[in-house]
């Protein structure tokens, strides 16, 4: 039996319920984003079945695992309409980039500037009052078109005649009287509701629309053959809008062939329809906006007796109902034989007293009562009496949400209770407690109530023999070891402790055989090594708490499923994956990742796992520090092996150290630095004996003119012909063999007598470059001439030196005879004039100032 509407819970589902909330309509609210401007398309006015829906899917946070069981009428209504609506979404998603969204603009008339290629234009929320032709003829490949809530008073469909692809048109919250008859047979959904006509705004041409899913009329009065020119159709839903109903009467009326009836009355008047309304194969009825008192309930249940006769009436919704206890009773005893297997209320506001009512439990086809949003303006009554009536019924489902109750009573032995749910309600640890009677149930939800203690919860389960799914999420349960070892019932297979204020304790508290378990959003720091086997878990969610590790397998030998996104975990350890064989789904972004080499390794063990496996990846996964990779994805966070390798690290220091110090050995005796270490030793130790002397013999005199240093090889020149005409020109010279102080240093001598003399003659010939004592003499030389900042270097080249004979230790010999003037000693005699002349110059001071008040060398 094919039908859109069945009733349905929020949470862990079992196969022997059905996901939905109420009747639901063909059509759905869709919303649409394109590039500059929102574009929105509300298909009906009935967008809360679709949010319904989506709670039935999305509320659970965990991937319901149960036995596969014999499934009831209903379900493969939910996959019908689910596939509908994804199928619907798709379709227009399409052609999203044509939808225009222009409601709420205060606009007065339609914009005549659109698109020409506009599918979907939404131009409700406005004050238009008329339409012309002219305004949408040249939208030809307009499909859907929404005007709900304006001010059209008058409507000629015959504007729309240039529009034969329209399949869907919102009129509904206008003022229209009255209509024509030249309708698009293409539409799809139509929906007239919540307009001021007087009668059903239905004419013969009516009958052409034969693709017409859904119908939405208005009328204050009801006529048997109103709807005569669509008996033929075969409809999903129809919307009746009777607010305006004021027939005193019995009226008659019969709607053919609708899957869906939805009634609406006036929100503020005590019910007064008498009209009988009969259809066929009506699968789904809801009626909103129900007042009762004690003395009109009969006008209720009368009226419902032509709509429930049917045996396809499968699913019955009341939404904004407002009665007293009596008559909610009465209402529950008139449905209880009735066919109907899916009852749900919505908004009920319970009022005048709540009294003990005689209910009697016979057998009964409904399956599943659904109470949601009650408000008790009742304040003292028996809570007996009221707890009794729901406890003792004879149905497999029962949801009682968002109501004041504080308590449930243990039902009797006979019940046949499978599934309960009491979200959103006053329940203490007291619920349950010493029960023994809900041997059948296999769902409990107690979600966003006042539990305290994981304790009692386990006690309150330890009859419960064939209990599967339990949550208790949205409490503030603890765990205190203090109160003895848990007790659990061992069928329990989803357990759901999440948004609780459980600590690490919680693993010691938890059912043997449990599958899944969700532990999102407690104070857990961490997983205890020496805690329960959990052999069978298979799906963990430990997300939104303050972990700072992954957890180990070896405890979990059969988790597959691993949610711990949003906790604390800086260095995940690279082994996880290992050590966690069977992991086909993990989700652990949104952490603070540490983007060290301990993150690298755990990065390279996530590229080695199918994408399949790491939900959330790349996205999700970014590193929180070091502030230089902040932000930065961790897919792309690399850092080198030299760096994270530690033995490498060192190999790599130490061969890189040894090839400096061959490299700097080399170099040293490539340009003889021990050599030019043991001058400077020398320098240093003479300097520091100077300092040693006492300042008045430290003022400087200059002793000799020149200080003239000379290869042995090349004395007979020296003692020939350069000392004896120096000294005929009374310039004083300091030798070695003759001014050496006896019992000092050879390196001390040279530097006292450099110091001593004004000029330093170097005798340069190849014999002086072979000399290790003459390069001696001139380093010190040297030194001294830019010490003192003067020039005080005379060379004078007796032999050609070739360039390439001079050692390249002798550097500085080097760089003198490229920077320096050099004497030449000529071989001609005629030249020696001008030789010696140059030797005259190169002293350039009066000779009179040196040597008269010298003191002569000991």
């Amino acid at each position: 039996m094919a039908q859109n509407c069945f009733w349905g819970t929020t949470f862990l589902i079992p196969r022997t319920c059905i996901l939905s909330s109420a009747c639901f309509p063909v059509s759905f609210e869709v919303t649409f984003s394109s590039p500059g401007e929102r574009n929105t398309l509300n298909l009906d006015t009935y967008q809360d079945a679709l949010r319904n829906s989506n709670n039935a899917l999305g509320n659970s946070h965990l991937n319901i695992m149960t036995k596969d069981k014999e499934s009831i009428t209903g379900s493969f209504h939910f996959v019908y309409t689910v596939t509908l609506i994804v199928g619907t979404i798709i379709q227009f998603s399409d052609e999203s980039e044509f939808a225009v969204d222009m409601s709420n603009m205060k606009l007065t008339h339609v914009p005549k500037d659109l698109p020409t290629k506009t599918k979907i234009l939404d131009i409700s929320q406005n004050n238009i009052s008329e339409l012309h032709i002219s305004d949408l003829s040249y939208l030809s490949g307009l499909k859907v078109l929404r005007l709900s809530h304006n001010k059209i008073w008058c409507l000629d469909f015959s504007i729309f005649k240039f529009n034969q692809d329209l399949e869907y048109l919102d009129l509904s919250y206008n003022q229209l009287q009255s209509i024509s008859c030249h309708l698009i047979t293409s539409l799809k959904h139509l929906d007239l509701s919540f307009n001021d006509f007087d009668v059903l705004p239905i004419c013969k041409e009516f009958g052409n629309l034969t693709q017409l899913h859904f119908l939405g009329l208005s009328a204050t009065k009801l006529r048997q053959l109103d709807l005569l020119p669509i008996a033929h159709l075969h409809l999903n839903y129809i919307l009746l809008d009777l607010e305006g109903y004021y027939a005193k009467e019995t009226e008659s009326l019969q709607i053919l062939n609708t899957k869906t009836l939805h009634l609406v009355f006036h929100p503020d008047q005590l019910f007064s329809v008498q009209a009988n309304i009969s259809v066929n194969s009506l699968g789904c009825l809801q009626l909103t906006n129900i007042i009762l008192n004690n003395d009109n309930c009969e006008v209720l249940t009368k009226f419902l007796s032509g709509l429930t006769r049917g045996p396809t009436l499968l699913n019955f919704t009341l939404k904004h109902m407002k009665t007293t206890w009596k008559c909610l009773v009465r209402i529950f005893q008139f449905l209880w034989p009735k066919p109907i297997e899916y009852l749900s209320i919505y908004n009920l506001t319970i009022v005048e007293s709540i009294d003990e009512e005689d209910f009697h439990y016979s057998e009964t086809a409904l399956k599943a009562l659904k109470i949601e949003h009650v408000k008790n303006e009742v304040f003292i009554f028996s809570q007996t009496v009221l707890y009794t009536v729901f406890s003792e019924m004879n149905i497999m489902m029962l949801t009682i949400s968002d109501t004041p109750f504080i308590h449930m009573l243990c039902p009797p032995p006979s019940n046949a209770f499978k599934f309960l749910n009491f979200t959103q309600n006053g329940f203490t640890d007291s619920v349950f407690q010493n029960c023994s009677q809900l041997v059948r149930l296999e769902t409990l939800i107690l979600r966003k109530n006042k539990l305290k203690s994981l304790h009692k919860v386990g006690l309150m389960t330890k009859h419960m023999t064939s209990l599967e799914i339990l949550d208790v999420s949205g409490n503030s349960l603890e765990y205190d070891r203090d109160d003895g070892a848990c007790t659990w019932v061992g069928s329990i297979v989803v357990l759901n402790l999440s948004s609780n204020i459980l600590a690490d304790s919680v693993f010691r508290c938890l059912p043997p055989k449990v599958k899944v378990l969700d532990l999102h959003d407690n104070r857990i720091r961490s997983i205890p090594k020496p805690i329960m086997k959990l052999e069978a878990l298979q799906e963990l969610n430990v997300a939104s708490n303050s972990l700072a590790h992954l957890p180990d397998c070896g405890t979990f030998s059969s988790l597959s499923v691993l949610i711990i996104d949003s906790n604390s975990i800086s260095d995940p350890s690279a082994d996880f994956f290992q050590s966690c064989q069977k992991i086909r789904s993990i989700r652990a972004g949104n952490n603070p990742f540490q983007c060290t080499c301990e993150l690298r390794e755990f990065v390279q063990s996530l590229g080695q796992v199918s994408s399949e496996v790491v939900e959330g990846w790349p996205d999700s996964y970014q590193c929180d520090s070091p502030e230089n990779y902040k932000g930065t994805p961790l897919k792309d966070f690399h850092v080198s092996q030299l760096s994270c390798n530690t033995t490498l690290l060192l190999v790599t220091i130490g061969v890189t150290v040894l090839g400096l110090t061959v490299i700097v050995t080399a170099l040293c005796i490539y340009f003889d630095l021990p050599w030019y270490l043991r001058m400077m030793c020398q320098w240093t130790q003479t300097r520091r004996r100077a300092r040693n002397i006492p300042l008045e013999e430290l003022q400087r005199t200059l002793q000799f003119h020149a200080f003239i240093s000379y290869s042995e090889h090349d004395s007979a020149w020296v003692k020939n012909e350069l000392v004896p005409w120096l000294e005929k020109e009374n310039i004083k010279i300091c030798l070695h063999e003759r001014n050496f102080v006896p019992g000092k240093s050879i390196v001390e001598n040279i530097i006292n007598c450099i110091e001593k003399s004004y000029k330093s003659i170097f005798v340069l010939s190849p014999n002086f470059v072979q000399s290790e004592w003459c390069h001696y003499e001139l380093y010190f030389a040297h030194h001294n001439l830019f010490h003192e900042g003067s020039n005080n270097l005379i060379l004078i080249l007796l032999e050609p030196i070739p360039q390439n004979c001079i050692p390249s230790k002798y550097h500085k010999l080097r760089a003198l005879m490229t920077q320096r003037t050099y004497l030449e000693w000529p071989k001609e005699k005629n030249k020696h004039g001008l030789f010696w002349a140059n030797i005259r110059a190169a002293f350039n001071m009066k000779l009179t100032l040196i040597g008269e008040n010298n003191v002569a060398e000991t």
